[in-house]
């Protein structure tokens, strides 16, 4: 797969905890629903957030906060009040993906290569969670929010 283009077909496996974070706006942004959010700390002193795309250099300080909880787009420079809902630990989302397959990957470290796709490769990809289990197509994944990005 690929960055998001419109919003994840994401599942909640039990309650979803969530909380409130306020956007960055020194880029324009057009969060989707499901990408992961970051604290970059490259982008913002502040502790304000971004999401996760490909392009998104992920350094060993930066932190991951959760998923994003709906749809939410920002101006470039506007004004750093605008919250997102966000999905944080211990909320098990569910990803349409086919990485991985019950049995033996469960409980394995589950990263994001993209804004749109699960892996298991560090790199410079956010750590998310630990794979809970697979089923109907979607690989549910346990947030370990926030999570500083120490394997990036």
């Amino acid at each position: 797969m690929a960055d998001l283009t419109a919003n994840a077909p994401i599942r909640l496996l039990g309650e979803g905890y969530s909380e409130k974070f306020i956007l960055d706006t020194a880029a324009a942004r057009h969060v989707y629903k499901g990408q992961p959010m970051l604290v970059d700390q490259s982008v913002d002193a502040t502790g304000n957030i971004v999401q996760f795309v490909d392009a998104v250099v992920v350094d060993p300080a930066d932190v991951f906060v959760g998923i994003a909880a709906e749809e939410k787009v920002v101006a470039l420079g506007g004004p750093e009040d605008t919250e997102i809902e966000v999905y944080v630990a211990p909320s098990i989302i569910g990803f349409k993906s086919t990485v991985f397959t019950n049995g033996e990957d469960l409980g394995k470290t589950v990263y994001m290569s993209d804004s749109g796709t699960l892996s298991e490769t560090a790199a410079d990809n956010p750590q998310i969670g630990k794979l809970f289990i697979v089923k109907d197509g979607y690989a549910f994944v346990e947030l370990t929010a926030p999570q500083i990005c120490a394997g990036a």
